[in-house]
């Protein structure tokens, strides 16, 4: 999160969070503490079950995404082989948390934000889920460390070069990898898609009702669920933690340090469009996800499947 706002200080040639320890290193910590020690208030008409379980279930499920996730070579909680079938299906359970809040709430303005937040994450899910059938088509498995060492010989290696990042899925499947970026900002409600939490529109959309750690966990999730669109986009397209050139000195250097530094640079592309893109509207957030997008990778599945079928890379 301090990332993300010294990122978007930047841009604007601000200097962002500088007072709470050096470099504003502990600004994250003081809000993490006021937001502990605020007083939980729940309205008097609201469903206080749901209510309380609602951030729960987000930043549960948000968490949970992470035990499928190889960060380096054996690295990883659960190396199933449906890892990448688990991680699709977390990521869209987290819709209800959404759901649960904006209904438990019993106002108006947090349901409706509710409502088109839902409508928004299950929209873009279905372009997500094309995309990563395109991956899997290439990969020929489900299983995340395999996704990634399929990348290995790639584009780069059969056209006689050494093993290097032009191998990585991004290259040929360079159209699948800004849908699926984009896809991503909008199923993580981040700007310019950020439409459930429109302050113009929807005051603090489907969180309206919520203070203190209730709001927290609701924040956590929605950071949880980013870093995980990050690491997901890496695993995919960039190659995971192989090295970006395939010989020494690049080949000494640990995997996990190049899986966290391709995780902080698609985290970074993720910050500079909050900084620089105007929000959408939300017809035209509709018409991208399903007039743009869901053609599109359909129909790049329909290609990558022929191609691979008759070159016999598949």
């Amino acid at each position: 999160m301090l990332a993300d706002r010294k990122i978007w200080a930047a841009v604007q040639m601000r200097r962002g969070p500088n007072v709470v320890g050096p470099f504003g290193l502990f600004q994250s910590f003081a809000d993490l503490l006021k937001f502990v020690f605020k007083e939980v208030v729940i309205p008097d008409g609201a469903n206080k079950g749901v209510f309380v379980i609602a951030p729960l279930v987000t930043s549960i499920l948000a968490l949970s995404a992470w035990a499928v996730v190889p960060i380096s070579e054996n690295w990883v909680v659960a190396d199933i082989n449906v890892g990448i079938l688990f991680l699709f299906a977390i990521s869209s359970l987290g819709v209800y948390g959404v759901i649960m809040g904006g209904w438990a709430s019993n106002s108006k303005y947090p349901f409706l934000s509710a409502l088109r937040s839902a409508a928004q994450m299950v929209s873009y899910e279905v372009s997500i889920g094309f995309v990563i059938v395109t991956v899997l088509l290439c990969a020929g498995s489900l299983n995340l460390s395999e996704i990634v060492l399929s990348q290995r010989p790639g584009l780069g290696t059969a056209l006689g070069l050494p093993g290097s990042f032009l191998d990585w899925y991004w290259l040929p499947l360079l159209p699948m990898f800004v849908i699926f970026f984009v896809s991503a900002l909008a199923e993580t409600n981040r700007p310019p898609f950020d439409l459930a939490e429109a302050e113009s529109e929807l005051v603090a959309g489907y969180m309206v009702e919520y203070s203190s750690t209730p709001y927290l966990l609701f924040m956590l999730g929605e950071y949880v669920a980013i870093t995980t669109m990050c690491a997901l986009t890496t695993i995919l397209f960039l190659g995971g933690w192989l090295p970006p050139l395939d010989f020494a000195p690049f080949t000494w250097v640990p995997g996990i340090v190049w899986f966290l530094l391709k995780l902080c640079f698609v985290f970074f592309m993720f910050a500079m469009v909050k900084a620089f893109v105007p929000r959408y509207r939300y017809d035209q957030l509709m018409r991208l996800g399903w007039k743009v997008f869901l053609p599109l990778s359909l129909a790049m599945v329909v290609i990558t499947a022929a191609f691979l079928k008759l070159t016999g890379w598949a």
